[in-house]
């Protein structure tokens, strides 16, 4: 849910004290970070990238009738792109094999993190349940939004978010994210966004409506909860080889609660405090595994002054994907 894209830049390094090596952060994003032809570049020149995406998109078409990569790759960047029952498993595919991607590189996370639905490829990358599982959960919950709950949308606003906590943003949504200082998005019915939109133009305040088709974590999801997580009773969890940080308790995770992934698209993503609980455990190289490159740039903003973190993308919405991922490798 992250409409501000990568800029390219990494978080400053601090020097005069003993350096300590830094750990690799995967990081995974969520709804509203999807766009028509993510990834193509890697999917027509990096044959694991193409195989992933491949053996995923045919779990996809046989489990739900739909076909991932005819959509992603058949229509022009600047058209919508919210279809639940699509996006879900698009986001997941694409982190998954870009995830597959880095590791065939040679870069391996100590750490994953994920943001809402970032958060199923997070635990399959993980080891915390087996990738199809995972996969199958999110075919799963998309087709629980869309059987049970009214239609509504996501508002992304550059401002602090005290501005739900206490002001008139409060009674017409809900808190969805709390990004960075100056970053928040907000969940409510489709019938209210205009006003919410209006409310923040009269006000001056910067805003971009999300392309998602429901209120993701807010209390107007709720009725999706019943059926998925009856579904989610049957999938085995383990405990996974890599830790994870958890966007929803800003805590890291090696063994992962029962409702976790209900949790994880229900209540606030809390990234700003995800990232201060990572940065207290030494630096990091938090690369974005998603498709906007979205999560880097948060990071860059969330991180310290004095931080010897450093955040990158690979994958964004104006190409250079390939040279991205050639100076990963090189670093």
């Amino acid at each position: 849910m992250f409409p501000i894209r990568y800029t390219g830049r990494c978080a400053p390094r601090s020097r005069g004290y003993p350096v300590t090596p830094a750990k690799t952060v995967f990081m995974f994003s969520g709804q509203g970070s999807q766009y028509f032809q993510m990834g193509k570049q890697l999917f027509e020149s990096h044959d694991v990238f193409r195989h992933w995406m491949t053996r995923l998109d045919r779990f996809v078409q046989e489990n739900s009738g739909l076909r991932i990569i005819d959509t992603v790759y058949g229509y022009g960047r600047g058209e919508t792109f919210d279809r639940t029952a699509i996006t879900h498993p698009a986001i997941f595919i694409l982190g998954y094999s870009l995830a597959q991607c880095l590791i065939e590189e040679g870069i391996r996370p100590d750490r994953v993190l994920g943001a809402s639905l970032g958060s199923f490829v997070a635990a399959a990358v993980a080891g915390h349940l087996d990738v199809e599982d995972a996969l199958d959960a999110t075919i799963r919950q998309a087709a629980a939004f869309e059987d049970t709950c009214e239609r509504g949308g996501m508002i992304a606003v550059l401002a602090g978010r005290e501005l739900v906590d206490a002001g008139w943003l409060g009674e017409y949504a809900e808190l969805a994210a709390d990004n960075f200082a100056q970053h928040f998005a907000v969940a409510a019915p489709q019938a209210r966004l205009d006003a919410i939109e209006a409310q923040l133009r009269e006000r001056g305040i910067a805003h971009q409506r999300l392309a998602v088709s429901f209120a993701f974590h807010s209390r107007w999801i709720d009725p999706a909860q019943a059926p998925f997580e009856t579904f989610m009773r049957g999938i085995p969890l383990g405990r996974g080889a890599v830790p994870l940080a958890c966007c929803e308790q800003a805590a890291v995770l090696t063994e992962l609660p029962a409702d976790f992934f209900w949790r994880v698209v229900r209540r606030p993503i809390l990234l700003r405090d995800t990232l201060a609980a990572l940065e207290r455990l030494g630096p990091h190289r938090y690369i974005d595994v998603g498709a906007s490159g979205t999560m880097a740039t948060f990071a860059k903003y969330a991180l310290p002054a004095d931080s010897r973190s450093t955040a990158h993308a690979v994958l964004t919405p104006y190409g250079q994907d390939s040279k991205h991922l050639a100076a990963l490798r090189a670093a």
